[in-house]
């Protein structure tokens, strides 16, 4: 009889163990998840930036023919790229792809004051600008995101379950320091 329960209390805490370890990689597979699709919030938010970049070469081109040439090949150059599965390192990319963008028109913009007085011109400056903020607080998003997970992959007696299913912590995105000199539109 003592056999036949020990055996019971020992399948009991064997079926306890596995909804437990169900459980945590139920959680882990969420949080990763969450920041995959808050990864993919910030190219999207960059996609959107460089549409209002490149409208805003179009423009240029109206007012500074000359260097409108110069422009269309910075862009080409700095082609950003809008992945299914973006990593850190395509976001991080972009990032400094549009920063480059956003100082060499906004350079040009300087040159012609009757440019930056068009209402389209500071129409689309805002739009960057709206963009910006968006991609700003989609990175603070996923590095939030990033977090949770991290704690959770970490984390005893998570952990032991996170290493059997081969979850690992994720990287951060990286603060920008070249953005204390990002122009102010």
């Amino acid at each position: 009889m003592t056999g036949i329960i020990i055996t019971v209390i020992v399948v009991a805490l064997l079926a306890l163990l596995i909804f437990w370890g169900i459980g945590v990689q139920n959680k882990l597979v969420k949080a990763d998840e969450i920041s995959k699709n808050a990864l993919k919030q910030i190219n999207v938010q960059q996609m959107s930036r460089y549409d209002a970049i490149k409208a805003l070469v179009k423009l240029t081109r109206e007012y500074a023919g000359h260097e409108n040439d110069t422009l269309i090949k910075v862009v080409e150059a700095r082609k950003i790229t809008s992945s299914p599965n973006p990593t850190v390192d395509d976001i991080n990319r972009n990032e400094q792809a549009l920063s480059a963008l956003t100082t060499q028109v906004t350079a040009v913009a300087e040159q012609y004051p009757q440019l930056k007085a068009n209402e389209t011109y500071l129409k689309t400056m805002e739009d960057i600008k709206s963009y910006e903020e968006n991609v700003r607080l989609s990175r603070m998003t996923f590095n939030d995101t990033v977090t949770r997970f991290n704690n959770q992959v970490r984390m005893f007696p998570g952990s032991l379950v996170a290493s059997m299913l081969g979850f690992a912590p994720k990287e951060y995105l990286a603060d920008d320091v070249k953005k204390a000199d990002f122009p102010d539109f």
